[in-house]
């Protein structure tokens, strides 16, 4: 059955009656805030699969609880090299990152 024939709308439906098609101001802002939001999920599933804490893994890669915090629930935008250091030296994993036009 097609999303159409059961009325059922796709995310993206949802996301461009909301806030445009991509590419869309408003659009753009909402897919940038999501990938940050993402990005926090992302550590705070890895910090808790290796068992850590917040203070613990701040303190691995140099920083405090309160970064890693506002990391986690997307209120700090986060440069590459902290990242990097998080992700390396914090949680001794790696970087991949992929591009899309």
């Amino acid at each position: 059955m097609k999303a159409k024939e059961s009325n059922i709308a796709t995310l993206d439906e949802i996301l461009d009656n909301k806030y445009g098609q991509r590419g869309a101001e408003k659009r753009e802002q909402w897919e940038q805030e999501f990938e940050s939001f993402q990005l926090g999920v992302l550590l705070e599933n890895a910090r808790h699969k290796l068992g850590m804490t917040q203070e613990e893994l701040a303190e691995k890669c140099g920083t405090n609880k309160s970064y890693i915090s506002r990391i986690e629930n997307n209120a700090s935008d986060i440069r590459l090299s902290t990242l990097m250091k998080i992700i390396q030296t914090g949680l001794g994993g790696q970087l991949k990152l992929t591009l899309q036009l």
